[in-house]
């Protein structure tokens, strides 16, 4: 089997010129170009049948579990790995969407939340910024450093949501904290955060007092199916939590901010979204890796679709931005810093995990900057009886001083 292999290796990828040269389990080396820039490891033979027959998937699990390795950066190998496969075609047939939310339905948020987060706190805090931010930043200039961006990504959505002193705002999905903290310190609001991962909601908690906050921000490890409905909030924001949601669950969803939400009040919905009508899965097997390995229970969707769940709970739309270009930024500064600290990454998570990660972040930020995925900050409001909606008339207030 080994020889057709080859064979079969040798006329996929002849006279493509890919700047790159595969190395075979008995050492033999194949350059596909005549000046390669890094070299591809078939470590074992189910490595070499993954490069026979590529999908970025089916690379993805090869690298995962060291069938195949390469040399140099993950951003260079991203591409190539695209050039390897050739066409990348986005979707799902419809068993499988439905598959995919029986899924969600019967493993529940709070296990697919606690896989994804509930890593180690001293793995994120690697490749994070000093706030341990984990969503798309708000570049201003290209050489802005991780962590401008990240304080001007926290402005900018506190700038949006109009915040007032003595304001209530809730976070849904608050992470380790860094929108609830930066909002009660620089507007003077009363921030209540909710998480499903214990390993944030011990950050955050330990932070509260830390900091000295105790009197203006709170936080609970709690499923905002969950929070109870006779109390509201003034302004509320879900930050890069979305993406658990599941579409068939977007009643329930916008449903729930529509009800805890004041009459006139503002909420700031801020996730990814695909960039393909009427797809719920990125091609070449990557949605299916994600799925098993990062993210269970995950679903994206057009914006257009995600416009329509909330206007059908009778939340109005004011603004939607697009930020596809900060966060594949975003993504590849998280990339260098993970391969920075590769080795201390490696004996907190293990090998297998830091490659997940890796991996993942990459094509992550691959996908961003290919166009198949995007992200939007959706700023909505809950009309007051008379239908009325009060916010400037101009975006002028989101960007001044």
């Amino acid at each position: 089997m080994k020889q057709p292999l080859q064979k079969l290796i040798a006329s996929r990828y002849g006279g493509r010129d890919i700047p790159v040269a595969l190395v075979l389990p008995d050492g033999g080396r194949v350059p596909l170009s005549k000046t390669p820039e890094i070299n591809i490891y078939a470590r074992t033979w189910n490595g070499l049948r993954a490069l026979a027959s590529p999908e970025l998937g089916r690379l993805a699990r090869a690298y995962v579990h060291n069938d195949i390795d390469f040399t140099g950066e993950a951003r260079r190998v991203l591409g190539i790995a695209e050039a390897l496969v050739g066409t990348v075609v986005h979707g799902r047939d419809r068993a499988t969407a439905r598959l995919k939310h029986w899924w969600h339905a019967a493993r529940g948020n709070r296990a697919n939340i606690q896989h994804h987060y509930d890593v180690s706190n001293a793995f994120y805090r690697m490749w994070l910024d000093e706030r341990m931010v984990y969503s798309c930043a708000y570049f201003k200039t290209p050489s802005d450093t991780l962590e401008q961006a990240q304080a001007q990504k926290l402005d900018h959505i506190c700038r949006k949501l109009l915040l007032k002193p003595g304001e209530s705002l809730l976070d849904i999905g608050c992470g380790w904290g860094g929108l609830i903290f930066w909002a009660a310190q620089h507007y003077g609001v009363k921030a209540s955060g909710i998480t499903l991962s214990q390993n944030q909601f011990d950050h955050v908690r330990a932070k509260i007092a830390e900091l000295g906050l105790t009197d203006s921000v709170d936080v609970r490890l709690l499923d905002y199916i969950d929070l109870p409905e006779d109390r509201r909030y003034d302004k509320i924001a879900s930050i890069g939590m979305f993406e658990h949601v599941g579409i068939a669950n977007y009643p329930r969803y916008f449903g729930k901010i529509y009800r805890i939400l004041e009459p006139g009040g503002l909420a700031m919905n801020h996730g990814i979204t695909q960039n393909r009508v009427g797809v719920d899965s990125l091609g070449s097997g990557v949605g299916e890796f994600v799925e098993e390995y990062v993210f269970p229970g995950g679903q994206l969707a057009h914006v257009s679709r995600v416009i329509q769940g909330l206007g059908a709970e009778g939340l109005e739309l004011i603004d939607a931005e697009a930020l596809r270009e900060h966060y594949a930024s975003t993504l590849w500064h998280w990339v260098d810093r993970l391969e920075a600290n590769a080795d201390a990454a490696r004996r907190e998570v293990g090998e297998e995990k830091f490659r997940i990660w890796r991996i993942y972040l990459a094509g992550s930020a691959h996908s961003f900057d290919r166009g198949w995925l995007s992200l939007f900050q959706l700023l909505v409001g809950k009309p007051l009886p008379d239908g009325s909606l009060a916010h400037p008339l101009t975006r002028d207030y989101m960007y001044a001083g």
